[in-house]
């Protein structure tokens, strides 16, 4: 840029001054393969500068995270649901094997015995059964510790007190899943056309059920679908091969 400057012995005089432009351009006048080396490092800086910034997602069982919006739960995030029997358990199973501690709150029928068969480590998992009207206060002073949270909505939730709950579960990286209906959930899970098997005419036992998850969410509203075995004979979740049907043209 010209113009005049001020030299260090206070003489002006005109000239061209040195602006963050020229060293910048200076920057990228080494040559193409110098160019290309310093844009992959930049790359690579603002990459991890992105993972450090943004919450790793917790596993869920691989035919689940094929239907829900993000392939895993968000930390922060809320999920709908709408009972407490074998999906909620299901949910829990995978963080709560990878270490992460859950919390069940307001489900007194909550079968710890067969939730330990669907593979959540019962020695980091907290229950409170009965937290009468105090439920908010018992979730919200659990999401100090607890990693992923289960609580039965007893009630309609007001915007207000599910956003102040909400901006505490974000900030501190909690996974909450709601049984029963919560504003602004990140998507609704509902479990349909259960089938039981493995029960004969009058005889043999229950072997696994097959049933029919659907998700509907702010990414999908039409929803999407997918048929389990949940429980299935291992006593989790287990995906469900489709199988092909032909048709035979008669004559």
């Amino acid at each position: 840029m010209s113009g005049w400057w001020r030299r260090s012995d206070g003489t002006v005089r005109a000239g061209r001054c040195r602006t963050h432009v020229d060293v910048f351009e200076h920057v990228f006048d080494h040559g193409g393969v110098e160019t290309a080396a310093l844009l992959d490092r930049l790359r690579a800086q603002v990459a991890q500068a992105e993972a450090r910034v943004r919450p790793q997602l917790l596993e869920v069982p691989a035919a689940l995270a094929k239907v829900l919006p993000e392939p895993g739960l968000r930390p922060g995030a809320t999920y709908c649901l709408d009972g407490a029997g074998a999906l909620l358990q299901a949910l829990l199973a995978e963080p709560s094997a990878a270490g992460h501690w859950c919390g069940v709150v307001g489900v007194p029928t909550f079968a710890a015995e067969a939730a330990a068969a669907a593979g959540v480590r019962l020695e980091r998992l907290v229950l409170v059964p009965e937290p009468g009207d105090q439920w908010l206060a018992v979730v919200g002073a659990l999401a100090e510790v607890i990693d992923v949270l289960a609580v039965r909505v007893p009630s309609r939730v007001r915007e207000s007190d599910a956003a102040r709950l909400g901006a505490r579960l974000r900030d501190r990286g909690v996974v909450l899943l709601a049984i029963g209906d919560w504003p602004r959930a990140e998507a609704r899970l509902r479990v349909t056309a259960p089938h039981w098997r493995g029960l004969g005419q009058g005889h043999g036992h229950l072997v696994s059920r097959r049933i029919r998850v659907e998700v509907t969410s702010r990414r999908s509203p039409a929803g999407r679908g997918v048929t389990v075995e949940l429980p299935a004979a291992t006593g989790g979740l287990a995906d469900v091969l489709v199988e092909s049907t032909r048709l035979r043209v008669a004559g």
